[in-house]
């Protein structure tokens, strides 16, 4: 399914995995929480993240009201992300999926089939 088929869908879930879905926007989101951070210090927080994939994820963020772009009209030009309100009300969602991962990260290979 393209990104866009998910803001139509009736289901609420499928509605948040398209804004969130990706292997990176949760963790950029993470990352945000409660600062404003330029470009090169986000790409450097997030280990492994290519910079395109980051300057792409960050465009669809903000495209989805998750985060704010803040451009400064200096030499060398400046530019600084954070999470608008929309945004903010995310991370209690992430703190818990790092709750979870924290409680079951050691066992994944115990884990019982339901």
């Amino acid at each position: 399914m393209k990104r866009t088929d998910f803001t139509n869908c009736s289901c609420a879930m499928q509605r948040s995995m398209g804004i969130l879905g990706t292997r990176w926007k949760p963790v950029i989101v993470y990352k945000l929480a409660d600062r404003k951070i330029r470009f090169g210090q986000l790409a450097v927080m997030i280990e492994g993240i290519s910079r395109k994939v980051l300057t792409s994820s960050l465009k669809e963020l903000e495209e989805d009201g998750i985060v704010m772009r803040e451009e400064f009209k200096e030499i060398p030009p400046r530019v600084e992300y954070s999470l608008t309100a929309k945004g903010k009300a995310l991370i209690p969602i992430m703190c818990q999926l790092v709750k979870w991962n924290e409680e079951f990260h050691e066992q994944t290979d115990t884990l019982q089939p339901l």
